[in-house]
């Protein structure tokens, strides 16, 4: 009642001062983004890579393992199939994509 209510006043700004307080809020957001693509983005592609790699250097006769755990050997290839021979007389089809590993000759008996 007898108080009288205090409001602050805003600082004169020095010209320029506003850009720099603007740029140094905009920094941890703008680190953020750098750690975020050294550690999740940049190793990611980078497996991606590796895996076409692999896919595209598929032949006849390498023995493969799927995405669901299914071994075979490759016994033909098209453009985005691959047949693979799982047991004696038994062949299965799958798509290129779904081959996760290729294992060393010999593996599979």
């Amino acid at each position: 009642m007898f108080i009288s209510s205090a409001f602050a006043q805003t600082p004169a700004a020095a010209p320029g001062g506003d850009m720099g307080s603007s740029l140094m809020s905009m920094l941890p957001l703008v680190l953020m983004f750098v750690v975020l693509y050294f550690i999740m983005i940049r190793p990611q592609m980078k497996k991606q890579k590796e895996h076409r790699a692999m896919i595209d250097a598929l032949a006849k006769g390498d023995e493969v393992v799927t995405a669901g755990g299914m071994l075979g050997k490759v016994t033909s290839l098209a453009e985005g199939f691959v047949t693979l021979q799982v047991a004696n007389g038994v062949e299965v089809q799958i798509q290129r994509s779904s081959v996760v590993q290729v294992l060393p000759k010999g593996t599979i008996k």
